[in-house]
């Protein structure tokens, strides 16, 4: 645990494989990700008010699918400059904070369809 707090960790341009265990998280990750974006496209072809989030949901779970295989690949195969854990942090950040963003828009679901229930109503008066 004292080696994930240093520089060198971190930012060496030739770093070791991964352990078994982190291996096996790594891989857990990408068949979450694999498995999310499989049930937000059959959730998406559904429609309704939610067809937007699970679109954006699906956009992100297929990208940080791809881009973490393509990391994974590096790592096996120990290319030294690709592989160095920088990119799994930057790439880490960068799944955070598009996420907070799609929940963000998650959080504005409700008020539309409120909105969108008091428009009905009004249609259901009108000629």
């Amino acid at each position: 645990m004292n080696n994930l707090l240093t520089w060198r960790f971190w930012f060496t341009i030739r770093p070791e494989s991964l352990l078994p265990l982190a291996q096996k998280c790594f891989i857990g990750l990408l068949l979450v990700l694999i498995v999310l974006s499989v049930l937000t496209i059959i959730a998406k072809s559904r429609g309704g008010i939610y067809k937007g989030f699970f679109k954006r949901l699906y956009g992100f779970s297929l990208s940080n699918f791809l881009i973490g295989l393509i990391f994974f690949f590096f790592n096996y195969e120990m290319v030294p400059f690709f592989s160095a854990r920088f990119w799994l942090a930057i790439w880490a950040i960068v799944m955070l904070v598009w996420l907070f963003f799609i929940l963000k828009k998650l959080k504005v679901i409700p008020v539309q369809k409120k909105q969108l229930e008091k428009e009905n109503e009004l249609k259901k008066y009108l000629p």
